[in-house]
């Protein structure tokens, strides 16, 4: 799968057993990917199908949750690599399966499934334990982060960060995954040196990861960018693009990419 540039992808499946039914192989198969970073995999190892377990070409790493068709992460990877537990310290938090690392040579990637700040009554309970996440994360590799390791945060970080990043602003101010706190709380990211790749070459409208499942509001665009893959800077030094990929189907995300030129995983 050798390319000019290393293909490094994210893509929150909403679970990989009904992507798979919506021809999640095949997508590998077009798009061949180098990396993939999988979120909301929502199966135990053993619910995997395997025709995704075992896919041709491919090492993989899945974590699930411990509640049952919940949340979970899983990892393809085309390079050679190796996995890392990525845990924050917090029984809630770890045993939600929300993380995993690996790393390609010179390269660290952590892929996550961010929590998302509606409670069970869609009452945003839940935004304290999610901006927890986002800080207890950002302290666990900051360190390394400023001094020069090449590092990729990717996944569902379920904020849209600015007023271009979703269709209606002004009609959810108050909605988790755009209300103050936590828009300040993926600043803080931002502020601390990490790159919003897409944003980095992309200054435009109408540029979305997520919508509603809704009749029609796909097809209007009417959607959010809460999917993310920022860079430190010692990373983003490699990257050569970056791209939203909407016409993707199979999920209400859709995937997106970064390029890397393969520098990234040597020494130099």
């Amino acid at each position: 799968m050798a390319s000019k540039t290393l293909e490094i992808y994210s893509w929150n499946l909403n679970g990989i057993r009904a992507a798979a039914k919506k021809g999640l192989v095949d997508w590998f198969q077009l798009r061949k990917p180098d990396f993939v970073g999988l979120q909301e995999v929502r199966a135990a190892h053993k619910d995997i199908p395997p025709e995704l377990l075992e896919l041709p070409g491919y090492k993989t790493d899945f974590v699930a949750a411990e509640r049952k068709g919940y949340s979970g992460v899983g990892i393809y990877s085309a390079l050679p690599v190796e996995f890392r537990e990525c845990l924050l310290g917090d029984q809630e938090m770890d045993a939600e399966g929300r993380l995993q690392e690996a790393q390609l040579g010179e390269l660290r990637i952590i892929n996550g499934y961010f929590p998302n700040g509606s409670g069970k009554n869609r009452d945003n309970s839940r935004i304290p334990f999610k901006l927890d996440f986002y800080a207890r994360l950002r302290q666990r590799i900051q360190t390394a982060a400023d001094q020069g390791e090449r590092i990729l945060v990717m996944g569902d970080w379920n904020t849209a960060h600015m007023p271009i990043d979703l269709a209606r602003p002004k009609q959810n101010v108050k909605t988790s995954g755009f209300c103050p706190e936590e828009r300040e709380s993926f600043d803080q990211w931002i502020q601390s040196n990490w790159v919003d790749t897409f944003r980095h070459f992309h200054r435009g409208e109408g540029n979305y990861t997520w919508w509603s499942q809704r009749f029609g509001v796909r097809e209007k665009n009417i959607g959010w960018r809460i999917d993310y893959i920022l860079a430190s800077p010692a990373a983003m030094e490699f990257v050569r693009g970056a791209a939203i990929h909407p016409h993707d189907l199979g999920s209400d995300h859709c995937p997106i990419s970064v390029s890397l030129d393969p520098g990234v995983l040597t020494k130099g």
